[in-house]
């Protein structure tokens, strides 16, 4: 399932394709939380880079843990105004799965590892297409 959220303007709009992992555990659901809020771990692929591999790099960068993806879930992209970047057009692919190996302490300090309840967590990511994904991994995985 793919989904498109926003408007596309008649603009130049930088494109950053992204790979993410929805860990769940015993019911709860892996987010870090930032200043910004929550966001499902991963982020921008660098040149080349696999969505696994990014999805490897970004949860120990985050939360240092080694990921283990189960399957794909969904994608989607959104136009957007970013207050900094301008033009904004995030391609984003997510899979879920779970985190296994604590392998390191987490680079990017201000992500906190937070294990929350789907109840407590829907419509709380930032995103909206998060939110979304939220959604689609209840449906398609959890509710089963």
């Amino acid at each position: 399932m793919h989904r498109i959220f926003g408007t596309k303007e008649n603009a130049a709009y930088y494109n950053r394709e992204g790979a993410y992992l929805i860990p769940v555990s015993g019911g709860q659901i892996g987010v870090v939380k930032t200043s910004k809020g929550y966001f499902f771990l991963g982020g921008g692929l660098e040149n080349g880079e696999s969505h696994l591999h990014c999805i490897e790099r970004e949860c120990v960068e985050e939360a240092g843990y080694v990921p283990v993806v189960q399957g794909k879930l969904c994608s989607a992209e959104m136009f957007m105004k970013h207050p900094e970047i301008g033009y904004f057009h995030p391609i984003q692919t997510y899979y879920y799965g779970q985190l296994a190996d604590n392998v390191s302490v987490p680079t990017e300090e201000d992500h906190i590892l937070c294990w929350i309840e789907y109840d407590l967590l829907k419509g709380r990511m930032y995103l909206e297409m998060q939110n979304w994904a939220l959604e689609e991994l209840y449906t398609k995985i959890l509710n089963k």
